[in-house]
This record gives structure tokens, sequence and C-alpha cells, in this order.
């Protein structure tokens, strides 16, 4: 990967470090990390309850309502704040300390997830009381997302930062594929209710471990002052970067029209193949399995290259199509796990090559920024496929925005290969590349003939 200007600033590993002296490259390299082990143990607990969470909520709106659009319009409520507000998140963590933010998100959090559960187990849940909860976890999410993702790298440092990146992926896919399974089993034997209550006391895990951390033991990292312009400088310090701003832009696209499956999943387990939640808990099952995969795979890369990003985009975008239009109930299953681990792949590797291109002072705004247009858009998105999948059905829904995926991948790949001075060559030679990007001036020479 270029990590472009930025990357050589971040700040020198102290050799006295224990997050350094431990430093490797395999898979779980940065487990090795006391205070890193500490806040993954934390999140596989709170990701679990998320998760049950999230599905238990889909489905508790649809029950509700009949209606794909309402759950659209549930999921863009939750992440509506991000689009509004994301990058005074980004401000925030950039000035504040990050692991005393997260003690307070945290906690903010898990009181949300125990007012539904109050809510539901009362018999009093209506669909404006999932609505606001909704919305209040979007808010609290606002401070909390940009503050984990540029936390991450105070723990284990800059050497460790694409394998911490990658098993934090693993560990909420890891929770994706338990979660979902205990919350099928949940609402068909005692109801909604606890799934909410489960995951409202699962924040006191993270809590917990962030408590127990040393803090003597944290990479020290400039905070931004107070002042004026910060939004703006955040945002000028983005933009006169291609290395960041064109990763943003795709993932931006991804993030919303590829990545409502909680529309779509719902859709096809109800009206196509005319099942029930366990279903639903099953395909999502299923895309955790292969994001699972993908993530671990990432983790092994000691590096993020922006044409990985770009070739995963667009192949995710065509598999989406390909479920669409997969004529059985198993061939769509099956699909789910591919679609999975490029998904993952994409996301892991647009999260990694962004952080490692990026000043440390500055982390908190690029990634607030980040999640702002890769979450953010959910409210734009959510809300238009959902009305697409209500009006023409989950297929047409599901290939619409496997087909935006793959065309903005595509186009910010040719943008990137122009700003980098690339251009595509051909090599039908056996044992060698067929397609890859080249400098302009190697693209001219020409190819040697074939034996």
């Amino acid at each position: 990967m270029s990590t472009g200007p930025g990357a050589d600033s971040a700040p020198a590993p102290d050799p006295t470090h224990d997050t350094d002296r431990r430093a490797g490259h395999g898979t779980f390299s940065s487990l090795k990390i006391r205070n890193y082990r500490l806040f993954f143990t934390g999140a596989m607990v709170s990701n679990t309850g998320t998760w049950m969470a999230r599905i238990t909520q889909d489905w508790l709106v649809l029950s509700l309502t009949g209606s794909s659009a309402a759950v659209g319009i549930t999921t863009a409520l939750q992440f509506l704040p991000m689009l509004l507000f994301g990058l005074y998140g980004g401000v925030i963590a950039d000035r504040y300390p990050k692991r005393r933010i997260l003690l307070f998100s945290q906690g903010a959090l898990g009181l949300c997830g125990l007012a539904l559960a109050v809510l539901t187990l009362s018999g009093h849940v209506q669909v404006w009381h999932v609505y606001l909860i909704a919305f209040m976890l979007g808010m609290v999410t606002v401070v909390d997302n940009p503050t984990r993702q540029s936390f991450v790298s105070e723990m284990v440092g800059p050497q460790q930062l694409q394998n911490a990146v990658s098993l934090n992926s693993a560990n909420f896919q890891s929770a994706r594929l338990v979660g979902p399974a205990l919350a099928g089993v949940l609402i068909t034997a005692v109801g909604s209710g606890w799934a909410f209550l489960l995951n409202g006391l699962s924040f006191l895990a993270p809590l917990t471990g962030l408590l127990l951390m040393r803090t003597s033991e944290l990479h020290k990292v400039e905070r931004a002052p107070r002042g004026k312009g910060q939004l703006r400088e955040g945002l000028k310090y983005v933009a006169g970067r291609p290395e960041l701003i064109w990763p943003i832009v795709l993932i931006g696209f991804i993030g919303t029209f590829a990545f409502n499956f909680p529309i779509w999943l719902t859709a096809f387990a109800d009206e196509v193949f005319h099942a029930g939640a366990g279903t639903y808990g099953l395909f999502n099952t299923l895309i955790a399995a292969g994001s699972l995969a993908g993530a671990l795979l990432s983790a092994r890369r000691g590096s993020s290259r922006l044409r990985m990003l770009v070739g995963a985009a667009a192949l995710f975008g065509v598999l989406e199509v390909a479920a669409a239009l997969s004529p059985s109930f198993w061939l769509f299953a099956a699909l789910l796990v591919p679609i999975g681990m490029v998904g993952l792949t994409v996301n892991v590797t647009a999260n990694s090559s962004v952080q490692m291109a990026t000043d440390p002072v500055m982390r908190g705004r690029v990634m607030s920024l980040y999640m702002m247009v890769f979450v953010g858009g959910t409210p734009l998105g959510a809300p238009l496929v959902g009305w697409i999948t209500d009006t023409y059905g989950a297929r047409v829904g599901f290939a619409t925005g496997g087909a935006v995926a793959a065309t903005a991948a595509v186009a910010i790949g040719l943008i990137l290969a122009r700003v980098g001075g690339l251009r595509i060559r051909f090599d039908l030679r056996s044992g060698r590349p067929h397609v890859r990007f080249v400098a302009r001036e190697e693209a001219r020479e020409p190819l040697a003939p074939v034996a």
C-alpha cells in the first residue's frame, strides 16, 4: 500500500513499551497486548448482545408493521445522527481522552438496550418506541464509533494496527454468528424482550475491560487543542489526499446502497421463501461465517492496498446481483457466504488503509468522516432501498444495491488509476497476471511475443 502523506509522521514506538516488545505479525499477534486483549474480550460479549438486538429489532418492527420500508426507516433513524453530526464526534474523539469517552458511550448504549427491554417485556412497545430508541442509539454512536476506531491505534501502536483492525472485524463477525442464532431461539421461546435485556446487560463487559486497562501502556498521541475551524481543518486535510478521499467515497456508495442486509434478508425470508425468524437468523449467520473467514484472512496480511479495495468492491457488487437472481433457496443461501467474506474484505481494507494514511492528531476526524459516509449514508439509502424492495420485490432491491456497488468500484478504480498515472495492461501469457495496473510508460512498452 502507498501510505501517502501522514503515515510517516506516526509516533515512533517506544522500545520499552509492552506493546512493541511483543509485536509480531501472526494472525492473532495484537492479542499479546494486555490492553487490547481486555478491549477485544469486552467487545466480544457486547457485540453478541448487539447482534441479538439488531435481529430482534428488525423482526419486531416487521411484526408490528408488516413493512420492509418500516425496517428501513428504523435502520435510517439509527444512522441518521452519524450523517448529521458525525464530524463533531470526530472532533470530540481528537480532543478528549478516548478511554474516558468510551466509558460514557458504552454505558449509554447499555441503558438504551435496557429501556427497549422494559418496553417490550411490559407489553407496551409500539413502533414509535423502537424508532425513538434507534435514534438515541445513533446519537451515542456519533461519539462512540470514531472514538473506538481511533482508540485501537493507542492500544496497539502503528505496527499492529492492520492486525488489530482485522481482529476487531473478526470479533464483530464472530458475534454475528452467535447473536442471530440466539435471537432466533429467544424470539421463538420466550419473546423479544429477553433478547433486548441480555443486550443491555452485555455492555457491562466492555466497561469492565476499560476500567481494568493500564493507562501507562497506552501509546501517547497528541490531542487536538480547543479551537475554531477544526471541522474545516479535517475536511481540508482529507480533500487534499486522493489516497483518503477516494476510498471514503467508495465506502460511502457501498454503505449507502449495498449493505442494507436487514431489509433484503427479512424480505427474502418472509416474501420470497415464505419462512420465519429462524430462516432470517440463518441468513445472517451465513453472511457472518463468510465475514469471519474474510476477517481472519485480512489479519494475516501486513498491509492494505487500494487495488485490493477496488477489486473486492466490484466483486462484492457482482455477488449481490448473482444472489438476487438465484432461483433456489440453497443457491441464495450459499452465495451469502462469499458475500460476507468479500464485504468484510472491503470494510477492513478501506478502514486500515485510511487509518494508516492519516496523521495521528487528525485520526479521530478522518475516521468520523469515514464512518459518516459509510454508516451515515444509510438514512439516505435504507428508505430508498426499502421502497424499491416493497414496490418491485426483494430480488430487484438486492440487485439494485449490488449494481450500484460494482459501478462505483469500477468508476473509482479508473479515477485512482488516472490520479496515480496508471493504465490497465493485458498480458495473455501463461503464468502471468492477465490484467494489472502499470505505469503509463510501462504500458506503452510492447509485449514480448508469446512463445
